[in-house]
């Protein structure tokens, strides 16, 4: 039988394979973005929660961190006792303020964290173990999908957390389906809290995803070298550019990585090449920026209805708390 981290590799293969594969042999060339969430790419994603120019982090950090005592409260709407599963929990820093506020309300909890990346989420287990024992946490490395099973299986109120504005990185329609189908693992009373970027000035939206330092750039061409290392590929991420723009028509900041000449790069795991024109563009990550309208169309295809939005002292950010609705 394979170890679970022989597994982990296993599926991490097979799965950036098929990603690049048909992302690369697509006409309008796209990888998905949890292809930026390796080991080092996490690393340089908390780098960039740090950055000035990134107020995201800072702006849904400050909801946390001064209305969690309320949104446990609303989330448990009477009951005894929540549980609580994240998606994409990463080192679950903004998390730990709302696991001390359903502490403080009920005397411990369960904390199902799940990620794609395992070393974030080991870093997040050891460090909540010292600072909340009373929370007991889980975890599971694996897809949102892989989830499921576990989610199903939590005690009490189910609360699914899916922060950081993580949902921005889908269309509204793969976030609908993304939503029906974590429906699927959830009791009829339980809750979603989810975080929403707002609408704002585009300059500081664009300004988030290409800052100063280069920070988001590196992060954006470390998926190059992922792919690079996983698969037997020989991309020279000096050859592309890191290019973060602003759709009005479409209230998203869209990243790509645009070739910066001609060129041929081998992936010798798919044995094959893929060809890139200069000014050609690879799709790596949609970051939606909403208002409630946007919000509230996603939930309804969901099966879920929105009950509260908690906004941070700038109006930035929104925290929605939502139930499903039949």
């Amino acid at each position: 039988m394979l170890s679970p981290q022989t597994q982990t590799r296993t599926w991490a293969h097979s799965a950036v394979a098929e990603a690049v594969l048909h992302g690369l042999g697509a006409e309008r060339k796209q990888l998905p973005s949890w292809l930026l969430y390796d080991a080092v790419g996490s690393a340089l994603f908390d780098e960039i929660t740090r950055l000035p120019e990134y107020y995201l982090t800072r702006a849904e950090a400050e909801i946390f961190e001064r209305q969690s005592d309320e949104l446990v409260l609303l989330a448990a709407a009477g009951t005894d006792e929540l549980s609580f599963a994240e998606l994409g929990a990463g080192h679950a820093v903004k998390t730990e303020a709302l696991l001390a506020a359903a502490v403080r309300a009920q005397g411990s909890c369960v904390y199902l964290a799940c990620d794609i990346s395992e070393i974030p989420l080991r870093q997040a287990q050891r460090r909540l173990r010292s600072k909340l024992p009373e929370a007991r946490v889980r975890l599971l490395v694996g897809t949102h999908d892989a989830a499921g099973p576990a989610i199903a299986a939590l005690p009490a109120r189910q609360v699914l957390l899916w922060i950081g504005s993580s949902i921005g990185n889908y269309t509204d329609a793969e976030a609908a389906s993304l939503l029906a189908s974590m429906r699927r693992s959830l009791r009829a009373d339980a809750v979603l809290v989810f975080g929403t970027d707002l609408v704002k000035d585009p300059a500081t939206m664009q300004r988030a995803y290409d800052d100063e330092r280069r920070v988001t750039a590196a992060f954006s061409k470390n998926l190059l070298v992922r792919i690079n290392r996983e698969l037997d590929a020989c991309f020279d991420a000096a050859g592309f550019r890191h290019v973060a723009e602003w759709d009005a028509a479409r209230s998203n900041v869209e990243v790509y990585l645009e070739s910066t000449r001609s060129q041929r790069v081998w992936v010798g795991a798919l044995e094959r090449d893929f060809w890139f024109t200069r000014g050609e563009r690879i799709h790596t990550e949609t970051c939606a920026k909403y208002d409630a309208e946007r919000v509230d169309g996603i939930l309804a295809v969901a099966g879920f209805v929105r009950a509260a939005t908690l906004l941070d002292s700038e109006r930035r950010f929104a925290v929605h708390v939502a139930r499903l609705s039949g």
